[in-house]
């Protein structure tokens, strides 16, 4: 009997392939190629399954086009990408990769909202561009990280692993806005205090995004969010591109309506807004929260996990629509 066909949409350890190609016929992408639609739709003829990354949009043009595909299992936590809504209605199981990013993505949120703070890629550049000629009394001052107030918006896995380096290794005080509040047992070790959107906006001192992607939240940090914010304060988003508007933001810091903001992710990246590069108190980095070797292995073996589970009739250990399994 044929074992089913699967792709993989983009490079992966071969250690990982070969554990794939255990269970399945695998076409890979080792030369990791961006996928255009149409070449992805193409690679799926047949196919049973689709190991993807954030990069691979699957909605239901690809869906109708893919009439064989039964599952589709991304290497990453967040998966606005995924239209899971079609893949449940044509009985395709989804799944993603939550909690083994947790720490590394806390970690870098973390560094990204300090680097901001303390002006550290912008002190940087100004070293190695030669500028740096003697130490005056306000060089390069920033604002104080240890018994500040840290603003978290969306305090899921990641958001409340923030806090914890927030509260317990810098003394911050924590203020966090989520659809629903947090049960006591978690907001205590924390000190953790539920607010309304605008006093987070308002009382942060330090801003970091981390809530998943959805339409609801499409800018939902944009100029009149912005405008709220103390002049003092800086934004780090590790959500998604989208939950900011990056052309509201850029207006802000140019005018100086915030101190500086750290972005990791971007709308319509890889391409981003122009005037981010021009401006000295942004820290930019190209969607590497995730980005340890430990970590990335973590993920893809748990992708590939859930893919061989839903294709050999095992349990996915993260499905998102487990209704599927049971038609």
């Amino acid at each position: 009997m044929s074992r089913p066909a699967i792709l993989v949409a983009r490079y992966v350890l071969p250690e990982l392939l070969d554990r794939l190609s255990q269970h399945f016929e695998v076409e890979s992408n080792q030369a990791d190629q961006l996928l255009s639609p149409s070449e992805l739709i193409a690679r799926l003829q047949g196919k049973r399954g689709a190991f993807i990354t954030a990069n691979e949009k699957i909605d239901a043009t690809l869906l109708d086009a893919c009439p064989d595909l039964r599952s589709v299992c991304t290497m990453a936590v967040g998966y606005n990408n995924i239209d899971v809504a079609a893949c449940t209605a044509r009985g395709i199981a989804v799944s993603n990769t939550p909690d083994v990013l947790t720490e590394s993505t806390a970690d870098f949120g973390f560094a990204l909202m300090m680097a901001a703070a303390r002006r550290v890629t912008e002190s940087e550049r100004f070293l190695r561009a030669g500028q740096w000629t003697h130490w005056t009394y306000g060089l390069m001052n920033g604002v104080d990280v240890h018994g500040a107030t840290l603003g978290i918006f969306g305090m899921g896995r990641i958001g409340q692993a923030i806090a914890r380096r927030g509260a317990l290794g810098f003394g911050m005080k924590v203020i966090y806005h989520n659809r629903s509040r947090l049960s006591p047992d978690i907001e205590a070790p924390l000190g953790a205090r539920w607010v309304d959107k605008d006093t987070l906006l308002r009382e942060a001192d330090h801003l970091v995004l981390v809530v998943p992607y959805s339409p609801a939240v499409h800018h939902a940090i944009g100029a009149a969010e912005l405008a709220q914010m103390k002049p003092t304060a800086t934004l780090t988003n590790i959500a998604r591109g989208g939950v900011v508007d990056d052309a509201a933001l850029v207006e802000a810091l140019r005018a100086q309506r915030i101190a500086a903001a750290a972005l990791d992710v971007f709308e319509g990246e890889p391409k981003l807004h122009p005037g981010l590069l021009d401006l000295p108190n942004t820290v930019l980095t190209p969607h590497i929260a995730s980005a340890t070797g430990a970590t990335r292995k973590a993920m893809a073996d748990l992708a590939a996990e859930n893919l061989i589970a839903i294709l050999t009739g095992g349990t996915p250990p993260t499905v998102l629509n487990p209704e599927v399994l049971q038609r």
